[in-house]
């Protein structure tokens, strides 16, 4: 058991590691994105399915409450919340919607999206994209493995190359959340 333990330690330091190292100036592009809509007076549209909606609500809550430093709230929003609305336009159209329409209510060019998706394929989710660049909201992509058909699709890819294993992608995804939340905050409020 001890073995399997390190062996699982191991593996997800290694895939943080190589994310690192391909991704760092995409990463530093889509901090400097979320600080710019914040500093304009605009919101960060999280969105995502299964363990990516519990990764879009994590790091929506971090924004509108606080992550590190005592700050005031920042708009931050997910769009995997709202049962009401998610089950009543599943019903009425198609599961691959439910964040269309919300996107189609709530967001504005000027926005940034952060859509989470660990294979890169999750149809509701690119739907989602395809809005968002009709409405000129800024997005970046969390994804994994090849990264799917999320490839050329948002202005800022962070994909976890290195596995292909969603437990390891998801790991890695709330790492990558949390130094967006703290480099936000960093630069919003350096003082603090």
């Amino acid at each position: 058991m001890k073995d399997a333990i390190v062996k699982a330690f191991d593996e997800s330091v290694r895939v943080k590691q190589a994310f690192l190292r391909d991704n760092l100036d995409t990463l530093t592009q889509a901090i400097d994105a979320v600080v710019a809509a914040f500093k304009s007076g605009h919101k960060l549209l999280l969105f995502g399915n299964g363990g990516s909606a519990a990764d879009a609500q994590h790091i929506a809550a971090e924004f509108t409450n606080r992550f590190r430093i005592e700050r005031p709230p920042l708009p931050a929003l997910a769009l995997t919340t709202d049962t009401s609305a998610l089950t009543a336009i599943a019903n009425d159209y198609d599961y691959a919607q439910v964040f269309v329409k919300q996107l189609q209510a709530l967001g504005k060019a000027g926005d940034v999206a952060l859509a989470i998706s660990t294979s890169g394929n999750s149809a509701n989710v690119l739907t989602a994209i395809e809005v968002c660049r009709q409405r000129k909201i800024t997005t970046v992509g969390l994804t994994g493995g090849t990264g799917g058909k999320m490839i050329g699709k948002v202005d800022h890819l962070l994909c976890v190359a290195a596995s292909r294993d969603t437990a390891r992608i998801q790991e890695t995804h709330i790492l990558i959340g949390h130094v967006i939340c703290e480099l936000v905050d960093g630069a919003l409020y350096p003082a603090v």
